[in-house]
């Protein structure tokens, strides 16, 4: 084979390796795990229309609007199975690490950039974030490409190139709003006498091309961030203000292993020590982002560790440095070692994507009960039915439209332009005439029609009587008759 054929071929294979590992690693099991409530939120706004989804947008999850219409129209395409709903995922990690491995060999070299991509395949955190239809796997894609158009633009400044890169950071803000604190490093980037020793003349006034470049991005994106933060109080009462402590386990909570997220952090900080002025680039754009997050949260409840999953392919380029260090057989040893230690973590991700791994919500074995012993003019009642657990979704997602029907709906969702949909205000009158009627309830309950509060638990309780229970994971299913 000719040198430069060679030498072609070890270019491709840094980036194309990478790639070709993410997609074997995360298409692995990938309908392991059911929707989990999130997902179950994806796949019900993206079966909304257009219309719809902007109403949606106007009430709750205006950050996510974006990715919801373009789940919309995947979706018209491609289906709405698992497969189709996290593929968008799995293909945006697949080019991340891609695209980690041509940002390290930009910034260390060759062996960095291989070592990084291939160590960012085996996070387990790659695989919970690919196998979820959820917009951070995107906004990971978008953070490292728009960094690597940054350094080419940098290196070589031209309007194409900044053109390139606005566009990248206009879909980075568009994808995940708190992503772009990933501009404070970018900033940092520019402002350096000699930015992370990318250009040669770091007093070059072209550099300055960057706030032109910016701009869309920022005009585009603080609409929809000013709806968004109308909205964080009922988007995030969950959410508590963070504490010292929830830095610690953060590399963890993104790295979805405490074990390999601890090994990338120590590996980063030996990679930034040999890259010197070069790690200013890839350890800003980790160390930004959180620190910006962290002051936020001491004030404002938004510190959640999954909103930082796009900072990894920085650490693990940093990590790519420290491992460079060694002849590449050692090299791909602490990777292979990465791996292993994060394989149960990898099994866990695999059965259920619920939070706690311990607590599943098995919303297929409900319907799998309902569909083999329902009966014509039966009724299906949930309980609660305003949570994050979306019942009514889970279960309308394995039914479809063999489900029994909803019989204190009111009003959907959709028409709603919310997540939830409105309940009868009377329940025993909607409840008149339903011979048998189906009630899905969180948790498990020995006693199901007393964990049933209200008017509506006291309309179950003066009509029916309990005939059979069933017990899932992380659900009680009730069979009640007239």
């Amino acid at each position: 084979m000719p040198p430069a054929a060679r030498r072609g071929l070890r270019e491709t294979a840094v980036w194309l390796a990478p790639a070709v590992l993410t997609l074997v690693v995360t298409g692995y099991g990938l309908t392991g795990a059911q929707l989990w409530r999130d997902e179950l939120a994806t796949w019900n706004a993206a079966s909304r229309s257009v219309r719809d989804l902007v109403r949606l947008a106007g009430n709750i999850d205006a950050a996510t609007g974006p990715y919801y219409l373009f789940m919309h129209f995947w979706t018209a395409l491609a289906g709405d199975s698992i497969v189709a709903l996290r593929l968008p995922s799995v293909l945006a990690m697949a080019g991340t690490a891609a695209l980690t491995a041509l940002l390290g060999r930009r910034l260390a070299g060759a062996r960095a950039g291989l070592l990084a991509g291939l160590l960012f395949a085996l996070l387990p955190g790659t695989s919970r974030y690919a196998q979820e239809a959820r917009p951070y796997a995107l906004a990971s894609l978008f953070a490292i490409l728009a960094t690597l158009l940054l350094v080419d633009a940098l290196c070589r400044p031209g309007w194409g190139r900044w053109i390139g890169y606005a566009a990248a950071l206009a879909a980075l803000g568009l994808t995940h709003l708190i992503a772009l604190t990933l501009l404070a490093a970018h900033a940092v980037a520019v402002l350096a006498t000699h930015p992370a020793g990318l250009t040669a003349g770091g007093g070059d006034r072209r550099r300055w091309f960057w706030v032109p470049a910016v701009l869309p991005a920022v005009l585009l994106v603080a609409p929809l961030a000013l709806v968004a933060r109308s909205q964080r109080g009922r988007q995030l009462q969950w959410v508590e203000l963070v504490r010292p402590s929830d830095l610690t386990t953060l590399p963890g909570g993104v790295a979805q292993s405490s074990v390999v997220g601890g090994m990338l952090v120590g590996l980063a900080v030996l990679g930034a020590a040999r890259l010197g002025r070069r790690a200013l680039l890839p350890g800003a754009a980790v160390l930004l982002p959180v620190f910006l997050l962290f002051v936020a949260g001491l004030a404002v409840p938004i510190w959640v560790p999954r909103y930082l999953v796009f900072v990894v392919p920085f650490a693990c380029l940093l990590a790519g440095a420290a491992l460079a260090a060694v002849p590449l057989p050692g090299g791909l040893a602490l990777v292979v070692l990465a791996g292993l230690l994060g394989g149960p973590d990898q099994a866990a991700l695999r059965r259920t994507h619920e939070w706690p791994r311990s607590a599943p919500i098995d919303y297929r074995a409900v319907a799998e009960v309902i569909a083999a012993n329902q009966r014509p003019g039966d009724a299906i009642v949930y309980s609660p039915r305003r949570s994050w657990l979306f019942l009514d979704f889970g279960i309308e997602y394995q039914l479809r439209d063999r489900r029994p029907r909803d019989a204190l709906l009111v009003e959907g969702a959709a028409r709603r332009g919310d997540l939830w949909a409105t309940e009868c205000g009377r329940p025993a009158d909607c409840l008149a005439g339903v011979p048998r009627l189906w009630l899905v309830l969180s948790g498990r309950h020995t006693d199901p029609v007393a964990a049933v509060s209200g008017a509506k638990g006291a309309a179950l309780r003066d009509g029916f009587t309990v005939t059979q229970v069933w017990q899932r994971p992380g659900l009680t299913l009730a069979l009640l008759t007239r």
